[in-house]
């Protein structure tokens, strides 16, 4: 398609959104971008630099996935729509999973009904869904068409929304694509996650903790990478996108246990100042619904429209750690929701 006039992106000022708007903002110079996004606890509007926060280009609008009235009004205005607004943390959706609902099935439903609505100007919807709705691998790397056997709240959430959008496209043909991203990390995201979690222990001098034996695996992946992906897929011939599923993901899996060791590893060894440290300790059960290994198939979107990643695990752990070592004031006041108390199945509450 051509370069849209206006892009939506709902769920901005999170990790990904922001990410994402960073990008295309620079790239695009001629297009209009607007932001919707609650700043929840997991957004925050310092994640949008201030060149495009004063922008003429640009609009943030403070508000509510689920408000249908706030959300019509923004996708009329649009060519092209880019959904992340999601509660996306596993542990925190088995400590309160009514909002992952609300926002992530219901949430999702209003944006695909507006798109619905004004289907006639809207040449892209890109529905951001998530590896986790696979659940446990059932094969080496998973392909789009693995089962969804969701296994947390958060994974079933994710899932309802990920076959509503789909069902809009199969009913009413709307202009969707999903994808699937595996476990993502880089800039600016949550303390809540693994990585940045680790990478802030470290610098507190804190002890790693890691659930259970740490041998559970994940394709991690560089958020610069799916941005790329984001933007081929906003930029292909609908034949070639509309309609379909698109992992993304490195192919590659690597245990929590390995990313622990390789985070302390770039602390002591990849500065100047050496970051002191407590040693990691295996102290937490494993996670209600944890899933022990997600490699992602990508051969799809590599046929397709030729992607592949470019930033291996180890050149992106350096840079999000340099990201959170020259970054404190932005995450020192979040620290305290580094961890969620969840019940376990044997009834005992832990931190994770």
């Amino acid at each position: 398609m051509q370069n849209p006039k206006t892009i939506l992106i709902t769920g901005g000022a999170g990790f990904i959104g922001s990410n994402a708007l960073i990008h295309l903002f620079k790239k695009y110079p001629e297009t209009k971008f607007i932001v919707l996004d609650a700043l929840t606890y997991a957004g925050d509007i310092r994640n949008i630099p201030d060149e495009i926060q004063t922008s003429p280009r640009f609009r943030f609008v403070y508000g509510d996935v689920r408000n249908a009235k706030v959300v019509e009004k923004l996708v009329s205005e649009a060519n092209a729509v880019i959904h992340f607004a999601a509660e996306t943390h596993v542990a925190r959706s088995i400590y309160d999973d009514t909002n992952f609902f609300e926002t992530d099935v219901i949430g999702t439903q209003r944006v695909a009904n507006a798109v619905l609505s004004h289907r006639k100007q809207i040449d892209r919807f890109i529905h951001i869904s998530t590896s986790e709705v696979y659940g446990t691998a059932l094969q080496d790397k998973m392909d789009e068409e693995h089962p969804l056997i969701p296994q947390s709240p958060y994974a079933a959430a994710k899932a309802g929304a990920d076959r509503l959008v789909m069902s809009y496209y199969i009913t009413y043909k709307i202009p969707a694509v999903i994808i699937r991203p595996f476990n993502m990390f880089g800039p600016r995201q949550h303390l809540e996650k693994l990585i940045p979690r680790f990478v802030t222990s470290c610098l507190l001098g804190e002890p790693l903790t890691i659930h259970g034996t740490g041998r559970s695996s994940r394709d991690f992946t560089y958020v610069e990478d799916l941005i790329q992906a984001i933007d081929l897929v906003l930029r292909a011939p609908a034949a070639q996108v509309v309609g379909e599923v698109f992992n993304v993901g490195n192919g590659k899996d690597v245990s929590i246990k390995t990313i622990a060791e390789a985070v302390i590893e770039e602390m002591n060894h990849g500065h100047k100042d050496k970051i002191s440290y407590s040693p990691y300790a295996l102290n937490v059960g494993d996670r209600p619904g944890q899933v022990f290994r997600h490699t992602a198939n990508t051969a799809k979107i590599q046929r397709v429209l030729g992607w592949e990643p470019v930033t291996s695990f180890h050149e992106g752990i350096k840079a999000t750690i340099a990201w959170y070592v020259n970054n404190r004031e932005w995450w020192k006041n979040k620290l305290w929701m580094r961890h969620v108390p969840i019940e376990t199945e044997e009834g005992k509450m832990e931190l994770h």
